[in-house]
């Protein structure tokens, strides 16, 4: 079926008033690719399930790159004749233009950080020596020429002498990981490949640690990759002959391993899990001859980690029998649950810490805004660290034999600075404050409590120019997330700034399925009871109609990866509540998501449509791709994923793009902007971001009816 959408070739005759939008818009039609319908029917628990565009699954065909290039080729059509489109590009470019610096760390006879001039593609690597000046040491822009090869870490040897980081090409999440000599910044072996989910631990300066799968049959993109390996690689040897530390037994799958070296250097670390919540936890001591694999944990009923050590005591992180968090020591002798002790018990905030400087640091989450406790290793509470706002607050880890640490500092309005703080003290001075063209005085950040559809109080931080009218003409963008634990805590966003200069609004409801107020809020947005976060996404929005902030007029929502399947279930179900979609790189197949890559890792959260009828049943009731009607008016959406994505494969987006193509009516647009040579997100070139977030509010504030801009960047650049 060949639907058209509707767009205005003369933006110039647009009947619009003044500054205020108007509904009536004359358009001219302009066709979508065609699609082409090949059924493919699947038989679950004796229940058919027609997939129309199973096709669009193969990344590798070209009938797939066709349908790619024409549907980019009618996206970026429709987006070159918004008239504001360069304005919004060159408002971004120029807010992104100033230098970001990171925070220093010492590595051998070096100190190294992060910088970025501005608009530099990658952040830089530097290095200096005490009393020395700053030398360039990697510089990722140099790895491609379009910049989209980036650095995804850097590890040291215990004596600094030898460096191991990791690239990833395209955005994909496939590694490559290249060791070089610090001094002369050259390679000293071959380049080991194929590396995916994967940090670096160093053990003394003889070789590393490292994760990844078995290399998947056909496509490496959307192949299902299902068994996780720790590795060793010892400096000097081929990749070929790494040894397998852990997960090589066939009969025990896990499909997330990781491995990390205590600082002493005195035990191997091991983490195995099966999906995105929940681990088992074991430990080898490097010190010993018999190297054997001790058990901590042999279940994957918690989420449970080790902080760090001192001598045989082990100090662990742990949500067992305490759902908010609290850390607990124990005797590396006997170090299974029944033998651990209170260190810092639960309380009703959630708890993350760190140590550094011979101290530890509890980070608690306080209605998503961060408190911070210093504490030393007898358990004696120090000081509560007094932070410069309300806000977001990171950092505070380090190396035992540190003088001092360093912590950052964000919230919605105020961009993030960074603090060099005495431990022994309390006391912290400013380490680096942008300096960027944003006067963060003029804006505000509130939070808010609005009540969901089963009685339960959200948190939700609204934030905009101060003195705006609610009207109910204000145009609002309401992102959201919901899912596999994460946090959605107060941050400095340049997008977000150049939203609100426009008299935009901003708001950050913390959804069920996060992480905020721990385990039991997690699991509230999980499986049979995902609908909890559809229904608080939609109650944020009926309270931001409510109280006049918006209308479903000017109101845009907004998410990416589970976030865009909130965005695909909530326009599904209420398309009538906003006037925009926006889903990124979402998941929006439910019933063959765990098919592709790591996908099977996320049943957790969702259940999969292959444990019971029941789990079918309700997964299809809101998998957006299997929700999109004939006779209904979506939303003006705009599906944006990358082409390399390999942690939530293109093909979700592609198929709901095509079914909401063939379904639509009205004369919304319903268009999908598929970046190339881009993954899930990490490590996206600044130019390729700045020029997807300049076509995403072009495409928002033109279906919300603006003929130009509600406040005109006096931009420096000519356009």
């Amino acid at each position: 079926m060949n639907k058209k959408i509707i767009f205005n070739s003369m933006m110039v005759s647009l009947i619009l008033v003044a500054c205020n939008p108007s509904k009536t818009v004359k358009t001219t039609p302009v066709n979508y690719p065609e699609t082409a319908k090949k059924p493919v029917i699947d038989s679950l628990f004796n229940i058919e399930i027609i997939d129309n565009y199973r096709w669009l699954e193969d990344d590798m065909s070209k009938e797939t790159e066709n349908w790619v290039k024409s549907q980019n080729a009618v996206t970026f059509d429709y987006l070159s004749k918004i008239p504001y489109r360069e304005q919004l590009k060159n408002r971004l470019s120029e807010l992104w233009n100033y230098e970001k610096v990171g925070t220093p760390f010492k590595e051998g006879d070096y100190t190294y950080f992060y910088k970025n001039d501005g608009l530099q593609n990658q952040s830089v690597v530097y290095r200096q020596k005490e009393g020395g000046e700053p030398e360039v040491f990697l510089d990722p822009n140099t790895f491609s020429e379009d910049g989209s090869t980036s650095l995804s870490s850097l590890d040291f040897s215990e004596d600094g002498k030898t460096a191991a980081y990791s690239i990833s090409e395209g955005g994909s999440d496939w590694r490559k990981v290249i060791i070089i000599d610090v001094e002369t910044k050259k390679a000293i072996e071959d380049t080991l490949v194929d590396v995916k989910f994967s940090g670096i631990s160093w053990y003394k300066n003889d070789g590393f640690y490292y994760s990844s799968y078995d290399k998947p049959k056909g496509s490496e993109l959307s192949a299902k990759t299902d068994q996780h390996k720790l590795y060793y690689h010892k400096l000097g040897t081929s990749q070929k002959n790494d040894v397998v530390i852990f997960g090589e037994k066939p009969s025990e799958k896990h499909r997330y391993v990781g491995g990390y070296v205590t600082e002493d250097n005195r035990f191997l670390v091991i983490t195995a899990a099966v999906s995105t919540s929940g681990n088992k936890l074991f430990i080898k001591d490097l010190s010993s001859k018999e190297n054997k694999l001790i058990t901590i944990l042999n279940n994957v009923n918690s989420d449970t980690y080790i902080i760090t050590n001192l001598g045989n005591t082990l100090y662990l992180q742990t949500n067992l029998n305490a759902p908010n968090q609290k850390v607990v020591t124990v005797d590396v002798a006997n170090p299974t649950p029944e033998n651990w002790k209170d260190f810092i018990p639960e309380t009703e905030n959630v708890l993350s810490c760190s140590s550094g400087a011979g101290y530890l640091f509890a980070d608690y989450m306080v209605d998503a805004v961060t408190k911070i406790y210093q504490y030393d290793f007898t358990g004696k509470l120090i000081r509560e660290v007094k932070l410069p706002g309300v806000g977001s607050a990171g950092g505070f880890g380090g190396k035992k034999d540190a003088k001092e640490v360093y912590f950052s500092f964000t919230n919605y309005n105020t961009p993030s600075s960074s603090y060099k703080f005495i431990p022994a003290t309390g006391k912290y001075e400013l380490y680096f404050k942008p300096a960027i063209d944003f006067y963060a005085n003029d804006y505000e950040s509130k939070q808010v409590f609005y009540t969901s559809k089963d009685g339960t109080k959200i948190p939700m931080m609204i934030t905009h120019k101060k003195g705006i009218k609610l009207d109910g003409k204000n145009p609002t963008i309401l992102y959201g997330y919901g899912g596999f634990n994460v946090s959605l805590t107060p941050y400095f966003s340049v997008v977000n700034a150049v939203w609100m200069e426009q008299g935009g609004i901003y708001a950050v409801p913390n959804l069920r399925g996060g992480g905020e107020y721990g385990k039991k809020w997690h699991d509230a947005g999980t499986k049979m009871k995902k609908q909890n976060v559809f229904d608080d996404f939609i109650a944020a929005a009926e309270y931001l109609i409510a109280q006049k902030y918006t209308s479903s007029d000017f109101l845009a929502i907004s998410g990416g990866s589970n976030g865009g399947l909130l965005v695909g279930a909530t326009m599904t179900q209420r398309p009538d509540l906003m006037k925009v979609a926006l889903p990124a790189v979402g998941v929006l197949d439910m019933l063959r998501y765990h098919t592709f890559t790591a996908g099977a890792g996320w049943a957790y959260d969702y259940g999969t449509a292959e444990d019971s009828k029941e789990m079918l049943d309700y997964l299809k009731g809101y998998s957006p791709v299997h929700n999109v009607k004939k006779g209904v008016q979506y939303p003006a959406t705009l599906v944006t994923t990358g082409d390399h994505d390999d942690r939530v494969v293109p093909a979700h987006s592609f198929k709901f793009a095509a079914e909401l193509q063939e379904k639509q009516t009205g004369n919304n647009p319903t268009l999908i902007r598929i970046e190339t040579n881009a993954g899930h997100g990490a490590g996206k070139p600044v130019s390729k971001i700045i020029e997807e977030e300049a076509d995403v509010f072009g495409f928002t504030f033109f279906n919300m009816g603006f003929e130009k801009l509600p406040n005109p960047p006096k931009s420096k650049i000519k356009s």
